[in-house]
This record gives C-alpha cells, sequence and structure tokens, in this order.
C-alpha cells in the first residue's frame, strides 16, 4: 500500500495489528458495500434514462484511498456482484442486463474510475495531485457511460453528452470537491500519527 493511503488507514483508526494485505481487504469490501449503498440514493431525471447517484463519490473515494489497484478491486467486486443478481444498482436494480442498459457504460468503467483516481493521486497524495485523480476519476466514468449510450441509442456525442453528462455535472464537481476536501480533513485528524 502507499504511504498516503497507509496515512489513511492509519488515521482511520484500524487497529496497527491488521497488516497491509488485511487492510486492503477489509477495505475493498468497505467501499463495494458502501458503494452498493450510495447507488440506493438515487433521483430519476425524467430527460434522461441516467439516474443522478452518490456512486461516483464512492468510486473515486475508493481510488484515491485504497490505491490504483486496490479501488479497482473493490469496484471489480461491486459490478461483479451486481451481474450476478445481487440488487446494488440504483433502484435495487441487478443482473448482467443492466450492466447493457443505459447505465451499465458507467458501471462497467468504474474499476477503471477508481484505478484512475488513485493512479493519478499517486502514493504522497498532493493536493493537486488528489484534486485531478479525483475529477480525472469521475471523467472516466464519463468516457465510459457516453461510449455505452451512443452504442445504444445510435445517437451522437453530443446527444449522449446532452443525455449522460451535462445534467450531472454541477452534482459530480460538488461530489468531487466533497471527497477532496473529505480525503483532507482525514490528513489533520491524528496528526501524530504520521
Amino acid at each position: 500500500m502507499s504511504n498516503f493511503t497507509e496515512t489513511l488507514w492509519t488515521r482511520a483508526a484500524l487497529p496497527a495489528s491488521i497488516d497491509a494485505p488485511g487492510r486492503l481487504a477489509i477495505g475493498v469490501v468497505a467501499f463495494a458495500l458502501l458503494t452498493a449503498v450510495s447507488a440506493q440514493i438515487a433521483v430519476v431525471l425524467p430527460w434522461t434514462p441516467v439516474p443522478v447517484t452518490l456512486q461516483p463519490l464512492m468510486v473515486v473515494l475508493a481510488g484515491v484511498t485504497l490505491g490504483a489497484r486496490g479501488g479497482a478491486l473493490a469496484m471489480a467486486a461491486y459490478v461483479t456482484i451486481g451481474a450476478l443478481g445481487a440488487p446494488v444498482f440504483s433502484n435495487g436494480a441487478a443482473g448482467l442486463p443492466w450492466l447493457l442498459g443505459p447505465t451499465g457504460g458507467y458501471l462497467l468503467a468504474a474499476p477503471a474510475a477508481a484505478f484512475v483516481a488513485g493512479w493519478v493521486t499517486g502514493a504522497a497524495g498532493h493536493p493537486v495531485r488528489l484534486f485531478a485523480g479525483l475529477t480525472l476519476g469521475v471523467a472516466t466514468m464519463y468516457v465510459g457511460g457516453i461510449a455505452q449510450l451512443m452504442g445504444l441509442t445510435g445517437q451522437g456525442l453530443g446527444s449522449a453528452l446532452a443525455l449522460g453528462a451535462v445534467p450531472f455535472l454541477v452534482g459530480d464537481a460538488t461530489k468531487v470537491l466533497f471527497a477532496f476536501f473529505a480525503v483532507l480533513a482525514v490528513r489533520q485528524v491524528r496528526p501524530s500519527a504520521d
């Protein structure tokens, strides 16, 4: 695990007796579950098939907290559990058909988004890199979602952006800012842990 990740976990008050692989396993399970819960906080917009959820927040937080590989693993676990039939997608949806539908591209891009967020943030978690990682992680989800919307609807990029990105920009920018300040706040807790 990276220095940045170790610092976050130490400040999250996990017992010191848990080794790095154990902490990673706990983190993977925790973020898969948190993402499943965040998906249930969904607002359906009448003009788009894509609901507003808190999932992007959990996806990028997984990446910057667990690191690139750990975040990707957590999101792969989440998507796999949903694909196998657990009702973890928005509004309790589940199954492979959901992944092939209008919101599937965002879900399928979640492991890559978490990886990008963690990779860009890096081991030190410098604030500029943290902000860039969170932003590019969300952007990665947009790429997957927009690409699948274009494929399903046969519409061009402009129409797909209007359906699958524009309605969410302000909300996702807010999520990025929340994640940024939350991670910085966790760093301030128990400064003697360094």
